[in-house]
């Protein structure tokens, strides 16, 4: 259970301002009460009933009593917010544990808590707390959940002050605010082995030698087995130990997946939209390989990468996979539709070669951008792309289906060039699409007797 987001407020029942507050915090009741006083108190001027002037008298001082007392009194209240967890996938819930102190020197009346949350996340809880003692705490807990990804602010903390009789009620808000993220669903997928991959480190490793020179070389300790050629002398002296050259270096294979965000290249909205399941595929697909070992990037259309580490984009060796995976999925959570029309500025970012593997998920294509994914294809060892049929997204099941010429077309443009290319439906899963292309890219290379370069 992770834990985030933890702020603290105080509010105190004497803050400064005039009786308008107080008097603007009557209750229904309160008002009913003040105005049943004062027309009682008119009636006995009326009617000359003294005993009638009494009884309005006692209604209409009750409700300002009640107002003066519960302004005036003083105490202080501290409250904190803590989110199980901050960061939960779309459709499952997180739990908001709220913790209420009293530190001041009196026990509070009744308090009802209230906490601002936004209307996709469900409704506004509320609780109701009994008598705190002095130096006493209260926790009470709530959950929420979307279906929908984004960032989502909880508070501020609302704590409502009540007199036993009901008759006034006082809000004090808290100044502190904590934020929930919800990324995209990420489905697990198999650990199938695609074209353009290293061998050596698991399924995703290259090497290449360390350094130039005798004096460059970073020694490690000798093991079992190693080569005493590769003794390093002069390191030996220094550490005291028998070290050798590290020759050779393991280097994290790369892979980059690129997501076409394109507003016009989807069409319909919500949970279950044609560009959601991109989003959700882009993020398993890039948790996937950060578990395999890969150094991997998240690229738009727009021509923006993430992370933005070094000057390869890339998320470098030294950075944790989690942290990693953590900013790309803060990234996807909040992602939306760009205004581009093409590919071009994500092809000039991959222009420079040795991206490793190519993931791309893409919307509606034309013969231009078709095109520009082939010359993608030329910077990559090895390319799969995902090119979801958006009128079947938005088409309902009992419709006829509409002509798949077009579509027929881009992907065989994309597998000419040497794409590993998929049409993805409506209700496919991510899993079932990664291994209908390990699939057909083994049965291109069984065609082929063998695998060639890329």
């Amino acid at each position: 259970m992770t834990t985030a987001g933890t702020g603290h407020a105080e509010a105190d029942g004497g803050e400064k301002g005039g009786i308008r507050t107080a008097l603007a915090g009557l209750t229904t009741r309160g008002r009913s009460f003040l105005a049943a006083g004062v027309a009682a108190a008119i009636c006995s001027y009326v009617l000359g009933q003294a005993d009638l002037l009494r009884v309005g008298l006692l209604l209409t001082v009750l409700p300002l009593v009640c107002a003066a007392v519960l302004y005036r009194t003083r105490y202080r209240v501290a409250g904190s917010r803590r989110l199980s967890p901050a960061r939960v996938p779309a459709g499952s819930e997180a739990r908001v544990h709220l913790r209420m102190d009293n530190v001041s020197r009196l026990p509070t009346g009744l308090l009802m808590l209230q906490d601002r949350v936004p209307y996709v996340l469900g409704p506004r809880p509320r609780f109701v707390l009994d008598r705190v003692e002095a130096g006493g705490r209260r926790e009470v807990s709530y959950r929420v959940r979307s279906d929908l990804r984004g960032r989502y602010p909880l508070g501020p903390l609302q704590l409502r002050l009540t007199d036993p009789f009901g008759m006034c009620e006082l809000t004090r808000s808290f100044s502190t605010f904590d934020t929930l993220t919800v990324i995209p669903r990420v489905e697990p997928l198999a650990p199938v082995r695609l074209s353009g991959e290293a061998k050596g480190y698991g399924d995703g490793r290259q090497r290449s030698l360390a350094l130039a020179g005798e004096d460059d070389v970073i020694p490690r300790g000798y093991r079992y087995g190693d080569d005493l050629r590769r003794v390093h002398w002069r390191s030996t002296a220094r550490y005291g130990e028998l070290m050798v050259r590290r020759e050779e270096q393991p280097q994290r294979a790369r892979c980059t997946v690129l997501l076409d965000t394109r507003g016009i290249a989807y069409q319909g909205a919500g949970p279950d939209a044609a560009f959601e399941w991109a989003v959700s595929g882009a993020a398993s697909v890039l948790v996937h390989m950060l578990e395999r070992g890969y150094s991997v990037r998240l690229l738009t259309d727009t021509g923006d990468a993430v992370p933005g580490e070094g000057g390869d984009g890339f998320a470098g060796a030294s950075q944790e996979s989690a942290d990693a995976a953590g900013l790309m999925m803060d990234t996807l959570a909040v992602i939306d539709h760009s205004d581009g029309a093409g590919l071009s500025r994500a092809y000039d970012v991959l222009r420079g070669g040795n991206e490793g593997l190519l993931v791309a998920f893409l919307g509606d294509l034309d013969e231009d951008q078709a095109a520009v994914l082939g010359r993608m294809r030329q910077r990559s060892p090895g390319a799969v792309a995902f090119v979801l049929d958006s009128e079947s997204w938005v088409r309902e099941p009992s419709d006829v289906p509409g002509p798949l010429d077009r579509s027929e077309d881009r992907l065989r443009m994309l597998r000419e060039a040497g794409w590993t290319a998929l049409r993805v439906s409506r209700g496919a899963s991510v899993d079932e699409v990664w291994r209908q292309a390990d699939r057909e890219r083994r049965g291109v290379v069984a065609a082929s007797g063998g695998e060639g370069r890329g």
